[in-house]
């Protein structure tokens, strides 16, 4: 599609939605309604540049008309000058609108469930996992997140063996979906007393929150067990069962809970965590079915591909899907990932633009 013809039916598109979003039948339906608004407003900032760079294109041929037929000098020096500048910023905008017109994950609004699991390398990886959480919370924090612990498996020595965590606030998980993957730590560990450097691994996972809408779950596809809950190294911290295992049947999925004394609260943490699970299998065998799956150098689903090292004793971090390393780790440690995650976003914007977004005026006819 050309240029003209792309910019004419985004403009048209927000107009369409801003004509949508004003019926009765849409303000009803509240789920539409904020679907329909979400676009309105991402559409929003990409008309608005679209009718800048139309305005700068009438400019640009008032100045050139002058160039060509003026006979005054002066006038014919401050066209051409004002024609530079014009030409720059429309180059500028063009970049800009590539960018803004990338189809946005809708998912990317949603709210996060992270999963933190300790893997090769036993009590280190367990105490790394501590040190991933903390964090999260930290980058949380500084984006006036808030962070609630639906599940987790402490260890003896203040690690985790697993922990799941329920981050809400804006834009949570287009901001941590690149994060999934393998964290491998290399650094002496506190129990080693030759002073060896150690390599442990640490899985994350970050699912979308599913609302219920998202995934319907029959109480006939549920087993709920019920049991004391218990502390680190199997201690009893719970006279009564207020513990809770749930199992979905038709995958085998099972998520416990005991973090809560109320066995209903637990109840509820679980069937959250479940449905998070559950939307993600059925949009995993979705891209499975599709031709080009959201299978990118950035945002893999691949749960264990090693994303990202972080070296102790150099001091540094490294994120192996765009080859960035910072010698920062304790900036990174205390919660400051904005650089990792920005990078990671404009490395997967550039790849969605390479597969097909073409703004250029001898693209063919039809659109292809």
């Amino acid at each position: 599609m050309k240029r003209e013809e792309r910019y004419e039916a985004v403009l048209a598109r927000h107009e369409r939605l801003g004509e949508e979003l004003a019926k009765p039948a849409t303000i009803k339906n509240q789920r539409l309604y904020r679907k329909l608004a979400r676009e309105h407003s991402d559409l929003g900032e990409v008309a608005k540049a679209i009718n800048e760079y139309r305005d700068l294109e009438r400019r640009g041929e008032e100045d050139r008309e002058v160039v060509k037929s003026a006979d005054d000098t002066e006038l014919v020096s401050l066209a051409e000058s004002e024609l530079e500048e014009i030409d720059a910023r429309m180059e500028e905008l063009n970049e800009q609108i590539k960018h803004l017109l990338i189809p946005r994950d809708p998912d990317d609004t949603r709210n996060t469930v992270l999963e933190i699991r300790a893997g090769t390398g036993g009590n280190e990886a367990s105490l790394f996992s501590a040190d991933l959480v903390r964090m999260y919370r930290l980058f949380a924090e500084s984006n006036k997140w808030k962070v609630e612990i639906l599940s987790s498996n402490p260890t003896e020595i203040g690690g985790y063996k697993e922990i799941i965590l329920l981050i809400t606030g804006q834009d949570v998980y287009g901001r941590l979906k690149f994060e999934r993957g393998v964290h491998r730590v290399q650094r002496v560990p506190v129990t080693e007393s030759g002073g060896r450097i150690h390599t442990s691994a640490v899985s994350v996972a970050v699912l979308p929150e599913a609302e219920e809408v998202d995934v319907k779950i029959e109480s006939k596809d549920l087993r709920i067990d019920v049991y004391k809950s218990s502390g680190p190294g199997g201690q009893s911290v719970n006279t009564t069962d207020s513990a809770v295992r749930v199992t979905h049947v038709p995958t085998g999925m099972v998520v416990t809970c005991q973090d809560e004394k109320s066995q209903h609260k637990n109840k509820a943490k679980a069937l959250k965590v479940l449905r998070a699970r559950l939307l993600e299998k059925a949009r995993g065998e979705q891209e499975e079915k599709i031709a080009e799956a959201r299978r990118t150098m950035v945002g893999s689903g691949d749960r264990s591909a090693k994303i990202r090292t972080y070296n102790f004793p150099q001091g540094r971090v490294t994120d192996h899907r765009i080859g960035l390393t910072l010698h920062s780790l304790n900036g990174v440690l205390d919660g400051d990932l904005e650089e990792i995650i920005e990078a990671l976003s404009v490395a997967h914007r550039e790849e969605l633009l390479s597969k097909g977004i073409d703004f250029d005026e001898t693209s063919n006819e039809d659109g292809e």
